[in-house]
């Protein structure tokens, strides 16, 4: 069994304010894989302490940004060099499929990579010529840090979570709190001994986990000078409410319940196919999940039909085990929660194509659900407008492409969706008029460095690439 019974806290190992040690349970069985300190009020005052005096001290902030990208490439390299233990952490932790936790090993490759060759293009320091060539005056405009960040993350991609705001937040010349979930102790506690390899000056650098109490502390924490804040809506918009109190800078990627546009001409077979990654990724517990299905009503139970093969098709069970394509949700009242929503769907009248509540045959003593699509679905019913974070589908018919924009625009949420057509010109035309930050087209992967974030409800700000970088920057003018 994994143990780690000390906190990271600016760079060293240290000893916990609390001395108990929380176990950490596998979704699989719910039998006990590590036990791991969690941080205290106590401890996020010595992290930002730490992080506070690094920053004004300036050391790791007066580094020329060239040595700061090359340390975070070296973390880059550590991480790849580790990435099938990373990999098979968050498998024994999150639940999370094998197939999952590896194949996104190289998109953290392609994600640390777009912000550091955006560091490398990143106009730190520029002077702008005077609009009227007879005045005196020329300007320097910088880009600075902002301070002490506090990146608060989820347990359901940690990561990720974490490289898309440890990576601009280090580079930018910023020291950090990283506060991560209880439920990732494990993998997060092996970030940071990577961390801790690089060798960032002492108070850079903090990642400790803490539950919501901790973590609403740090976030209020008056050293704090920005938030970044992965996670779901409701917690966003306290965070937001003390963000605006103390004038903190914030940024917000929140929840989602997006929509994949099926086109009267789209190959189904391939769509469908298309809809396996983008719709039931990680078990269904991701932010970008494209859940609502919306089909056109001419070839609608050719759609569905396709679903159901589909899902049915799809093995559910132990992590680890490499013919596994859908684990189980990371705790017993997340499974609780998804298991209600699908008893919600039958109560409002939606048509069960496959699934249901009960857990899999053979698979109770985990943390396990059926994976479940629903027909015959109205936009307004709760399971086609709440975020549900499990496997479950909802299939929405459409009568023609207005509609079908409309449907997908019927929503709080605005973080991601897709298009599916033989036409990619058609579809792109589509794609411009859904109100949602990011949205892919028959299934292309994630462009790391384009900028990623919410409309509405589903966040303020964006991540990766450049506009992610900046971010993590105030600007500065200086006239002369």
């Amino acid at each position: 069994m994994i143990t780690y019974d000390r906190l990271f806290i600016g760079g060293s190992w240290v000893e916990p304010s609390e001395q108990e040690l929380l176990d950490i349970a596998s979704p699989h069985d719910r039998s006990v894989v590590a036990r791991a300190a969690q941080a205290q009020p106590a401890d996020m005052d010595r992290a930002v302490a730490a992080a506070r005096k690094s920053f004004d001290e300036g050391e790791w902030r007066l580094t020329p940004p060239a040595e700061r990208i090359a340390a975070l490439r070296r973390f880059n390299a550590l991480r790849e060099e580790n990435a099938e233990k990373i990999a098979h952490l968050i498998s024994l932790e999150n639940g999370s499929a094998g197939w999952f936790t590896r194949a996104g090993q190289p998109g953290l490759t392609r994600q640390a990579n777009a912000y550091l060759k955006a560091a490398e293009e990143f106009s730190w320091e520029e002077e702008l010529l005077p609009s009227d060539p007879a005045s005196p005056v020329r300007s320097v405009v910088r880009r600075e840090a902002i301070g002490v960040v506090a990146a608060v993350i989820p347990w359901n991609s940690p990561f990720s979570s974490a490289t898309s705001k440890i990576i601009p937040a280090l580079v930018a010349g910023n020291s950090v709190v990283l506060k991560v979930s209880p439920e990732n102790s494990l993998s997060m506690g092996f970030l940071a001994e990577l961390l801790e390899r690089v060798g960032l000056p002492e108070g850079v650098i903090s990642v400790l986990p803490a539950d919501r109490e901790t973590s609403q502390y740090l976030i209020s924490h008056p050293d704090v000078d920005k938030i970044a804040f992965t996670g779901s809506t409701g917690a966003g918009r306290r965070i937001a409410a003390i963000a605006g109190q103390q004038l903190k800078r914030v940024s917000l990627e929140l929840g989602g319940k997006s929509a994949a546009i099926i086109l009267p001409d789209a190959d189904i077979e391939k769509a469908v196919a298309g809809v396996k990654f983008a719709s039931l990724l990680n078990n269904g517990e991701s932010c970008i999940a494209q859940t609502r299905i919306l089909a056109p009503r001419g070839r609608y139970e050719e759609v569905v039909e396709g679903l159901k093969m589909l899902v049915d098709s799809l093995k559910v069970g132990d992590p680890s085990d490499p013919g596994t394509f859908i684990g189980p949700m990371i705790r017993p009242d997340q499974q609780a929660r998804v298991r209600e929503y699908i008893r919600i769907g039958i109560e409002e009248g939606a048509r069960l194509v496959t699934g249901g509540p009960q857990v899999p045959e053979g698979l109770e003593q985990g943390n396990y659900v059926t994976p479940t699509v629903f027909a015959d679905v109205d936009n307004s019913m709760r399971v086609a407008r709440e975020e549900i974070f499990g496997p479950v589908l909802v299939v929405i018919p459409y009568d023609d492409e207005d509609e079908a924009v409309r449907i997908a625009n019927d929503s709080e949420y605005g973080l991601s969706g897709g298009v599916w057509s033989v036409d990619e010109e058609h579809a792109l035309a589509v794609a411009r008029r859904i109100r949602t930050g990011t949205l892919t087209i028959n299934g292309a992967s994630v462009a790391f460095d384009g900028p990623f974030g919410g409309f509405k409800a589903s966040g303020i700000g964006r991540e990766y690439g450049a506009v992610g970088l900046g971010t993590y920057t105030e600007y500065k003018t200086i006239t002369i």
